[in-house]
């Protein structure tokens, strides 16, 4: 139940990468996993906190500095971002508004961040030649009920249809759609964790029955290195992982502690989804991902089917995070986060 996702791999040797939002819990862990395992030409960290980037800077390695380039920069800004992908091969898009409350009281903001900035990194891409493209995408974008799963709704959307764009060009689209990551900056663990050491006497649970989907912010990593490997453009690619529910996360992390139910926050579902019904009519089952395929009259799955693990999946087929088959037991739980404290 606890995959890896690290295979295929793709040869990142010499290549040139770009990452937006680098400087985030996704962003400085693929920079590690590249530099761990690749030799590439240059890793291009866009973004637009210079504190983050002094302070991501200070963790490159003496002997990798001259491979990793710092760019202040704004997915909002279609100039800077061309001229930051020059000669880039690969762009992972990972900057995004997206906490929920911070989208809902914001929402031009969240709108200029994630709507129009997927179309500048589009046309950016498109302009500079760039090979491959992937986006960073969320469960919340399936069937959203607030302004962040819909703006990267939309933002899935334009990744993948860009593809009917480029042309005869060698530029291909594609976007990975996972859960929650255990132990990032802004989740719900963490979280807890702070709560648990101020001495709180209960720990806030909005629903007593709140699933969500799980997935290692390793696990994100060669999800979407995996997914760069096999993509054709077009393709929404979802991880097999598993689920829990919020309440045991708390009993997990503090056994002893009384929980207080504080209700369900405005734009919180109370179970999220990954390929809704509608989604499942075009979705191939992978051993272990699936892959939501575009409506292309061009579009061919043969890269995909080539192995004797890929199917349809079954009619009325949904992915939500309260009828998975996969859960997270304590026990694998708190393994996980035994993982990620000794790789901290």
């Amino acid at each position: 139940m606890n995959r890896i996702f690290d295979t295929p791999t793709p040869d990142l040797n010499g290549t040139s990468l770009l990452i937006t939002g680098g400087t985030g819990s996704f962003g400085q862990a693929f920079v590690k996993n590249i530099l761990d395992h690749w030799a590439p030409n240059r890793i291009i960290i866009f973004s637009r906190d210079e504190l983050k980037q002094y302070h991501m800077e200070q963790t490159i390695p003496k002997e990798h500095k001259d491979r990793v380039r710092f760019f202040i920069g704004d997915v909002r800004d279609p100039e800077r971002l061309e001229l930051a992908m020059r000669e880039v091969d690969i762009v992972i898009h990972a900057a995004a508004l997206k906490q929920v409350p911070a989208a809902e009281y914001n929402p031009f903001e969240c709108v200029k961040t994630n709507i129009h900035g997927a179309e500048n990194v589009v046309k950016a891409s498109l302009r500079a030649g760039v090979s491959k493209i992937v986006s960073l995408s969320t469960d919340k974008a399936a069937s959203p009920i607030n302004l962040y799963g819909a703006s990267k709704l939309a933002s899935d959307k334009i990744f993948v249809a860009a593809n009917n764009i480029s042309g005869s060009q060698d530029t291909r689209f594609s976007v990975v759609r996972y859960g929650n990551v255990i132990g990032s900056r802004g989740s719900v663990i963490p979280y807890f964790k702070q709560l648990i050491t101020n001495g709180v006497e209960s720990l806030p649970i909005t629903h007593p029955e709140m699933t969500r989907f799980w997935i290692t912010l390793q696990q994100g990593v060669n999800f979407v290195l995996s997914s760069l490997s096999i993509m054709n453009g077009g393709e929404i690619f979802v991880p097999k992982i598993p689920s829990m529910k919020v309440v045991d996360i708390a009993k997990t992390l503090a056994p002893d502690l009384n929980h207080n139910i504080v209700g369900i926050r405005p734009g919180e579902k109370l179970h999220e989804t990954m390929i809704t019904i509608d989604d499942g009519r075009t979705t191939l089952e992978l051993k272990d991902r699936y892959v939501i395929e575009p409506a292309f009259a061009f579009w061919s799955n043969a890269h995909l089917k080539s192995s004797s693990d890929v199917g349809p999946v079954d009619e009325n087929f949904e992915y939500s995070s309260n009828n998975n088959t996969e859960w997270l037991s304590v026990d694998d739980l708190n393994q996980m986060i035994m993982d990620i404290e000794l790789n901290d």
